[in-house]
């Protein structure tokens, strides 16, 4: 052998290490190394930019705070800037179009909840599509909602509101007020309807804010709010809660019952809240993404945080948020269609 060939053996034995150890490494990450060189340059130092985070509802509200304590959270972890931007409209619609629009590089994500599942059964043109246009990355928190009732109510269970109706003409049903049509928390008192053949009448209100002050002032006799907004009420004694719409009892009012609880099995309403992607989002870019959420989501402050907030925080993959979504669209596009719900 000469000493040419000696030497170039070597140099190939030697690349043969690097390759092995780079992709020893990508598997530890839980990132396949991909054979596009397109991909590889898009991955390489992400993010080496600001991200923007496009919230679909106006600041101040649930989304917008959860968005924004998660960004703060992020910068710290990916190493640039994130921003919090607000596309408000057309329930979510808008912010959701800017996404559906913009590169797909992960660099512009979209930060949802549950009406983004339910739009499309109620809006007869999105200006996008939720199942092709855009993909869920990371699902990150549930905000169970719950009935509460006013704290002078002679209802003291979920039970006995349930039972007035088959007792009064139908002109005396009770009513129940919601944060709006079309809402999670709307869906959430027609799908009761449905499981428990009661009628009530539905009061949409502007927002879970003003449906509370209704029920308080008795205008309503219940109302489905986010747990969020009605705590604070029923810590006060203001308000008493009467189930929670969640699968099992929620760790922000354990003490309630789930309506599943009580002789619904399978009910469950939570309104979730994800970051999705455009849909050509290269796949390492979202499981980067994935992970560097769920890393933030696991700390103790984090968890802290968002609870005070009204949050139970959560984590998932990719195929399994996705997974939600679209079985979120299926199941509520068939209430809203049995419901004739439509917002235009």
């Amino acid at each position: 052998m000469t000493k040419n060939t000696a030497w170039r053996k070597l140099a190939q034995l030697a690349l043969g290490i690097v390759a092995v150890a780079v992709l020893g490494q990508a598997v530890m990450a839980g990132i396949r190394p991909s054979t596009d060189a397109s991909v590889g340059s898009v991955l390489q130092g992400f993010p080496i930019r600001p991200v923007v985070l496009v919230v679909t509802f106006p600041p101040g509200g649930g989304t917008d705070l959860l968005a924004r304590r998660l960004a703060a959270k992020l910068e710290r972890r990916f190493g640039q800037p994130v921003v919090v931007e607000n596309r408000a409209g057309a329930s979510g619609n808008i912010g959701a179009q800017v996404v559906a629009r913009a590169k797909p590089d992960g660099y512009t994500l979209l930060v949802a909840n549950s009406s983004y599942a339910i739009n499309p059964g109620v809006f007869s043109e999105l200006g996008f599509s939720p199942l092709n246009d855009l993909t869920g990355v990371i699902n990150v928190a549930y905000v169970p909602s719950v009935v509460v009732t006013a704290a002078d109510s002679n209802w003291q269970s979920l039970q006995q509101a349930l039972q007035v109706p088959q007792q009064q003409t139908p002109d005396a049903a009770p009513t129940f007020a919601s944060c709006g049509n079309g809402t999670p928390q709307h869906l959430a008192g027609e799908m009761l309807m449905q499981r428990s053949g009661v009628s009530w009448l539905h009061v949409p209100y502007r927002g879970c804010g003003p449906a509370l002050t209704g029920v308080r002032a008795g205008t309503v006799d219940m109302a489905i709010v986010t747990a969020s907004s009605a705590m604070p009420l029923i810590e006060a004694g203001a308000l008493r809660a009467l189930a929670v719409t969640s699968p099992q009892r929620s760790s922000l009012l354990p003490d309630v019952p789930a309506v599943a609880e009580l002789g619904f099995e399978g009910y469950e309403l939570d309104q979730w809240h994800g970051l999705l992607a455009p849909a050509k989002t290269p796949k390492p870019i979202v499981a980067r993404i994935n992970a560097m959420v769920t890393a933030v989501m696991r700390e103790p402050e984090t968890q802290r945080d968002l609870k005070a907030l009204g949050y139970e925080t959560t984590a998932s993959s990719p195929e399994a948020f996705q997974a939600i979504i679209e079985n979120d669209i299926a199941r509520f596009g068939a209430l809203t269609t049995k419901i004739g719900l439509k917002a235009d």
